[in-house]
């Protein structure tokens, strides 16, 4: 890759920390920026330092938030006696979006995966069981993980070391999705799917 001014480089190595991004594709961002008024991207750089300081992590499930604890914490209509455990703060808005879960959340901060440094001590397991110890009014915990091989190594660890707690353990069911064809289903989804079949009234 040729020289460029140090401005330019700098950024190309920024914006090349984003997942996803190669160096080809950080050039092709910085060179985009060049052409837009100064004035964008003095708004940019402004939501960029924001995001920096003003965001914080909720100490109880450790979701993002300007608060000190997040609205979704701090809610007295949330049903306390059950926690969503979820990977990332993302999958939150995920299933906030479907309006059908009115509990508490718990946010790991990923899934088992030795191979990319994610080892148990990674997660925030230590603090999800001292959560479950200091609260004895949850009384479901649903481990609400990604179907992936790393997704399932994580339920089966986590259902492991929860279980002599004694609290109701579930997890979101899963199948065929709406619109799919059998040809095209892997055989774990059309396993589950027959297995969690339901009676027709």
């Amino acid at each position: 890759m040729r020289r460029f001014p140090e401005p330019i480089t700098n950024l190309v190595a920024a914006f090349s920390r984003l997942p996803g991004v190669g160096p080809k594709t950080a050039l092709r961002y910085v060179f985009y920026l060049l052409k837009q008024p100064k004035a964008d991207l003095e708004i940019m750089a402004r939501a960029l330092v924001n995001l920096g300081e003003r965001i914080n992590v909720c100490p109880r499930c450790f979701t993002y938030t300007q608060r000190e604890l997040c609205e979704i914490c701090e809610d007295p209509k949330r049903d306390a006696s059950v926690l969503c455990v979820v990977e990332e703060p993302r999958d939150i808005s995920t299933i906030e979006s479907t309006g059908f879960y009115h509990g508490l959340y718990h946010v790991l901060g990923g899934v088992l995966n030795p191979i990319e440094g994610m080892t148990p001590d990674a997660l925030r397991g230590k603090e999800l069981y001292a959560r479950l110890h200091s609260d004895p009014g949850i009384q479901e915990i649903i481990l609400a993980l990604s179907p992936t091989v790393q997704g399932e190594m994580t339920i089966l660890y986590l259902h492991k070391n929860l279980l002599p707690l004694g609290r109701q353990i579930t997890r979101l069911a899963r199948g065929l999705p709406v619109g799919s064809t059998l040809e095209f289903a892997d055989e774990i989804s059309l396993g589950d799917a027959l297995s969690g079949r339901k009676k027709m009234s």
